[in-house]
């Protein structure tokens, strides 16, 4: 079972990430702090969700760097393929979304899965990739190429809402 958990921390930025957006260098601090380690009462956590919450910045005296007060979330990476929705399922183009066609007695209702919505899962399928950072190899050093890394989620897990009860909570909730 996965979690989002929202935590409180105190953030130090060292001068020499100034230059940088302070978003960006929280964010990476984070999940150097906590990304891939277990958490007393939370359990292990993936990465970083989202900065909910940023408090002023102090500069402590000793100290050249920044402290920020954040509220943060953890983990974004979790997909779910087009063969493992609820089905019939379609693309509307229009709308950006997909939608189960839900057959009732009455004919078939859409019912659209936006963007943003919470949703009851299974996981099927995780992926741990080590992301450590490694130095060029020797081919790479001579080669001069314009091309950046793809930068891949340390965390994948491959989720399914294709069985009774799954999919968007509003869809099962009874009034």
């Amino acid at each position: 079972m996965f979690v989002l958990v929202e935590m409180v921390d105190t953030v130090r930025i060292p001068p020499w990430q100034f230059e940088r957006k302070l978003n960006d260098s929280i964010a990476e601090e984070l999940n150097k702090k906590l990304a891939n380690k277990v958490v007393y009462n939370v359990g292990l956590c993936i990465c970083l969700f989202d900065i909910t919450k940023l408090e002023d910045a102090y500069v402590f005296p000793g100290d050249g760097a920044s402290h920020t007060k954040v509220s943060l979330g953890f983990f974004d990476d979790i997909l779910i393929p087009p063969e493992s929705l609820q089905q019939p399922a379609k693309f509307d183009e229009a709308e950006q979304v997909w939608v189960w066609e839900y057959e009732t007695e009455e004919g078939a209702h859409d019912l659209y899965m936006d963007t943003g919505e919470e949703i009851r899962f299974r996981v099927v399928d995780e992926s741990f990739v080590d992301t450590s950072p490694t130095g060029p190899s020797s081919a790479e050093a001579t080669t001069s190429s314009e091309e950046l890394p793809k930068k891949e989620a340390p965390y994948t897990l491959m989720g399914s809402i294709s069985e009774p009860g799954l999919g968007l909570l509003s869809w099962w909730t009874s009034n």
